[in-house]
């Protein structure tokens, strides 16, 4: 069975992420390591290949763009592991909230990742 993340450590994935997507210099190696499980995310030797590609494309674009990706909504209550790829995708869509703050595609997210709440897609954490 796969460990759940603590709410500390998610707090603190989140916000390098988050930082990761302004400067990707700041990328430490809790962001990566979730970030090159995520899907849609190529597989890089370590974390300065993963540095390298990022620093001439955009982090953040990718992110958003590998939303639907990482619902891990194929995972059912009762089956192995399914509290744990949940909260990954709640992790994700929480990444992918911080980053777009404040911009247009905020209520966009958000009201993707609500109507997949109300559906039971998405569990709350």
């Amino acid at each position: 069975m796969l460990t759940l993340m603590n709410d500390h450590d998610r707090k603190l994935l989140v916000k390098n992420v988050v930082a990761a997507c302004k400067d990707i210099e700041k990328l430490n190696k809790r962001g990566y390591n979730y970030l090159y499980c995520a899907s849609g995310f190529i597989a890089h030797y370590n974390i300065s290949g993963f540095i390298d590609h990022y620093s001439s494309a955009s982090l953040r674009q990718d992110i958003l763009d590998n939303l639907a990706m990482n619902c891990y909504d194929n995972f059912r209550p009762g089956e192995r592991d399914y509290e744990y790829y949940h909260q990954k995708a709640a992790i994700y869509q929480e990444i992918c909230v911080e980053i777009v703050k404040n911009e247009k595609l905020y209520k966009e997210i958000t009201d993707k990742i609500s109507k997949d709440i109300k559906k039971g897609v998405i569990k709350t954490y």
